[in-house]
């Protein structure tokens, strides 16, 4: 027993002391940070409110889920295709070409889309108050994995044509803005540094092992950056494909002077959108299973470590299924209302947590506390903003491949009847119309008057379509169900 009470690793409710507390959260920020400034860079959400924000979120999950579950609000990829059909809808010309060339989208259209941020915040709670009061099996009975993993495919798949412009030729043109150079670049040397990208980041995924397995989108981005730097330096400025700081990202912060080191981030508050609420409510829907996926994941992680210490947490982090998803949806609506994109917990914290064994509720708070602190600081905030367009679709090749490729992942772990009349039924009806409507249509169709975003219409016509052919079905799962309630029922809780 003695052995097994000096296991290495910290459970929720233990805290480091304080310098390696310091360097474990340190460690949960760099981990979080590509991905969630890699959101605001393609939104063109300011990307120092979306790092405020991603930290401001993650402390009050904390505070609302009891200081119970250590997990990392960050900005989610599957609200892209939304708030890009949002723009395209809004949006007047003005504002669209604006945001082209300065990478950031005018305040109004931020504004837009917070509203619809936090409304979809409301799915959250409500899928966190249907386990509460029904039952973890209740959710799958509205959102089945033929519903949410073709949601996942076609919200990664209809943002396949963003990442290509991103990596082409037409990005060049728009950095250089001189039409010769930008023959140059778009044919050759753009290429190399988007190609760069994409192949670096997926051998670092593949290969890296430790803390650097975990940061592939992290040395993707600076792989790429080194390689357009020595275009630049060898091409001269014709050849230079890094930005400056957009004026918009200046004069929108908070700064008592222009060279000052420390900014406040640009905050903004929401406005009535309906188009914002049509496209971006319903994308909560596909978001759900993957924070459930991450409690399961980290109730096993945590109960490992409980068995090898020799002690007892007092409760189940899989019994916490509704607070969790309950905080999802109040950090969502926090987020948006500052001015930050939505989000979810994040994958790459929960990995950081296996491998280091360190669940440590006060690590994951003091994280939220440094990214907000991180915020303010002008000189980094600006290196982001310097970063390639073709680097950041190298990355979004890969990242919205991902995403597509989480939804085919979801069907098969949940095994999804392929032959089954229902399921296919459902899944065909979702990816047409969300990836037709895409393509035929710009992202929103036209449906009596009104322009429906592609990924909102597949994901409503495809719950109703289910329900509906849900009735009169036996439900063969009911004894399973049963038996998974009843083992539920006799996990210790103590709330």
């Amino acid at each position: 027993m003695s052995k097994n009470n000096h296991a290495i690793g910290y459970l929720p409710n233990e805290t480091p002391e304080p310098w390696k507390l310091l360097l474990y959260a340190l460690q949960q920020v760099i981990v979080m940070f590509p991905a969630t400034v890699t959101v605001a860079l393609i939104t063109g959400f300011q990307v120092s409110t979306t790092i405020f924000a991603s930290g401001l979120a993650t402390v009050c999950f904390i505070l609302i889920t009891g200081r119970k579950i250590p997990l990392y609000y960050g900005s989610s990829f599957a609200y892209l295709a939304a708030i890009s059909g949002m723009v395209l809808s809004e949006g007047t010309v003005e504002q669209i070409q604006s945001f082209k060339l300065t990478g950031i989208l005018p305040a109004e259209l931020i504004s837009y889309a917070q509203f619809g941020i936090i409304l979809s915040g409301l799915v959250s709670i409500a899928a966190g108050l249907l386990v509460k009061f029904s039952g973890r099996n209740a959710v799958e009975k509205i959102l089945p994995p033929s519903i949410t993993g073709s949601i996942a495919m076609i919200i990664g798949l209809t943002l396949a044509g963003n990442a290509l412009k991103d990596a082409a030729p037409l990005a060049a043109e728009e950095l250089v803005g001189k039409v010769g150079a930008a023959q140059v670049l778009g044919t050759n040397w753009v290429w190399v540094v988007s190609l760069a990208t994409l192949l670096s980041t997926i051998l670092f995924s593949r290969y890296l092992k430790g803390l650097f397995g975990q940061l592939p989108l992290l040395l993707g981005a600076i792989f790429g950056c080194v390689v357009a730097a020595v275009i630049f330096a060898v091409g001269g400025g014709d050849f230079n494909l890094f930005r400056g700081m957009p004026e918009a990202a200046i004069s929108s912060s908070l700064w008592t002077s222009p060279g000052n080191i420390i900014a406040v981030p640009a905050f903004t508050l929401p406005r009535y959108s309906l188009a914002a609420i049509i496209a971006i409510m319903p994308i909560a829907i596909a978001t759900i299973p993957e924070s459930t996926a991450h409690v399961y994941q980290i109730d096993i992680y945590v109960k490992d470590l409980e068995k090898k210490k020799g002690k007892k947490l007092g409760y189940s982090m899989a019994n916490l299924l509704h607070k969790n998803l309950i905080g999802d949806g109040i950090c969502d609506m926090i987020s948006g209302f500052i001015g930050g994109p939505a989000g979810t917990n994040y994958g790459e914290n929960i990995s950081t947590m296996a491998i280091s064994k360190v669940f440590s509720v006060p690590v994951m708070f003091a994280a939220g506390i440094i990214a907000m602190i991180i915020s303010f600081f002008t000189p980094l905030v600006s290196v982001i903003y310097g970063i390639p367009l073709a680097v950041i679709g190298g990355l979004e090749i890969y990242l919205f491949g991902s995403i597509a490729a989480q939804g085919i992942a979801i069907m098969i772990d949940k095994k999804v009847d392929m032959f089954s009349a229902k399921n296919l039924a459902v899944i065909a009806t979702i990816m047409v119309i969300g990836i037709g409507g895409q393509y035929a249509f710009g992202g929103n169709i036209p449906f009596f008057g009104i322009k429906v975003p592609c990924i909102a219409g597949a994901a409503i016509f495809g719950i109703i379509l289910n329900l509906i052919l849900s009735i009169g079905e036996k439900n063969k799962d009911a004894d399973s169900n049963e038996a998974d309630k009843t083992v539920e029922d006799v996990t210790p809780v103590s709330e």
